[in-house]
């Protein structure tokens, strides 16, 4: 029986008079791959922010591996994140003035010595398929490219969990096919769980399970 990763107890956050997030309970177990689905607005980029600790939820639990989150200050939630999270989202964010091996090897460097944090971040650009553009910068590589250097970011610190918000939403179709396979492979090699965003029904596909956002709810 797989184990539980991370739960979330009856979450809610609203904005306003806005509920993004309206009494959601969701689990994922160590090595699942989840799409949160769901139309634009219905709370599912919210719901992947408070899982995240980047958002705090107006009431609600949040468990880390029966750890409590949602108690944690700023500082500790930060550190637990550098820990224990990768994040992939739409836009790459990386550095223009850094090549891809140090793009990558960025969430190492406030605890890691140089060498080392360059030493990793090249063994995850192999592995998204990048050994041959580890020196390139930003501007010189694809959006496919970009997204990998992004993914090979998100992995580097060796996380138990990766959280993508549409990560395919700035690519065309194939390479958005290409980045979703790429997904499928490094939760097989790295047994990492991973949570991705979207809206699109293809790439909630790929996933092990479906969840279903409506207006902050669970619908399915």
């Amino acid at each position: 029986m797989p184990s539980e990763l991370l739960e979330a107890v009856e979450l809610h956050k609203s904005f306003g008079e806005v509920h993004a997030v309206d009494g959601i309970t969701l689990t994922i177990d160590e090595g699942e791959f989840v799409a949160i689905i769901g139309r634009s607005g219905s709370g599912k980029s919210t719901l992947l922010n408070l899982i995240a600790g980047l958002d705090r939820p107006d009431s609600g639990a949040l468990r880390f591996r029966g750890g409590a989150l949602h108690d944690k200050d700023e500082d500790a939630l930060a550190i637990w994140r550098g820990e224990h999270i990768g994040m992939v989202f739409q836009a790459f964010h990386l550095l223009p003035t850094l090549d891809a091996t140090d793009n990558a090897a960025v969430p190492l460097l406030p605890r890691q010595k140089l060498h080392e944090c360059r030493r990793r971040a090249r063994h995850r650009l192999e592995q998204v398929g990048l050994g041959e553009r580890l020196r390139h910068r930003p501007a010189q590589l694809s959006g496919g490219e970009q997204q990998r250097v992004a993914i090979a970011r998100a992995l580097v610190g060796n996380p138990a969990l990766v959280l993508a918000d549409e990560p395919t939403g700035n690519l065309d179709a194939a390479t958005g096919s290409e980045i979703l396979r790429l997904f499928g492979q490094l939760r097989e090699q790295t047994n990492t769980a991973m949570v991705i965003v979207t809206h699109d029904d293809d790439v909630a596909a790929a996933a092990d399970r479906r969840v279903h956002v409506l207006d902050g709810r669970l619908v399915s």
